[in-house]
């Protein structure tokens, strides 16, 4: 009779370690595709980045056919967009910043415009400020995606019990998409 309660408690502790061991596993899984689920998340907002950038330059060109002698704001949405360009990799807290400025640098730039009635009338500027507008709608539901995504993943990785994997394993909490207040402002895109 000892042999037997000594074996049933061996296949109960054996069990148990099984049983750990599998949710260890089913839980490291999971983190994983949390996080992929973030980093797929910044690849969108990247790419609504990358698409933004690239029409700015168009814009610039076009604004300053009809307002030459406004230099420094063409420049300063130059610098703010080679800034915005230059911080790309740098995740969502580095990036959001240098975006924010940009953000407020076209702000300027539309102001600018509104004063220039020809301009206003522009086929070739209303196209790229129609296109900058549908650019900033993307921007704004990839951003509310990724940071949806961020915070499930991070609430995942520091609730106790998944805390034990997520550490151990390296899953670190990863940064919001945050805009500053002035850059949540309108940038000007109207029709």
């Amino acid at each position: 009779m000892g042999t037997t309660v000594i074996l049933a408690a061996s296949l109960i502790v054996l069990l148990l370690v099984v049983a750990v061991v599998v949710w260890a596993i089913a839980t490291y899984n999971r983190l994983v595709r949390l996080r992929t689920q973030v980093r797929a998340a910044w690849a969108q907002i990247d790419v609504q980045l990358k698409r933004r950038h690239s029409l700015i330059p168009n814009l610039v060109e076009t604004v300053r056919g009809y307002a030459a002698h406004e230099r420094g704001t063409f420049e300063a949405v130059v610098a703010a967009r080679n800034n915005a360009v230059a911080s790309t990799g740098h995740g969502a807290g580095g990036q959001s910043a240098a975006e924010g400025v940009l953000t407020q640098a076209l702000g300027r730039l539309f102001a600018l415009a509104e004063a220039y009635p020809q301009l206003k009338a522009d086929q070739n500027f209303l196209a790229l400020q129609s296109e900058l507008a549908n650019t900033e709608d993307r921007i704004s539901y990839a951003r509310q995606f990724y940071n949806n995504a961020v915070q499930t993943y991070n609430a995942t990785t520091q609730t106790v019990p998944t805390t034990f994997i997520a550490g151990p394993a390296g899953f670190r909490p990863e940064s919001y998409y945050e805009i500053e207040a002035a850059a949540r402002a309108d940038v000007g895109v109207r029709f």
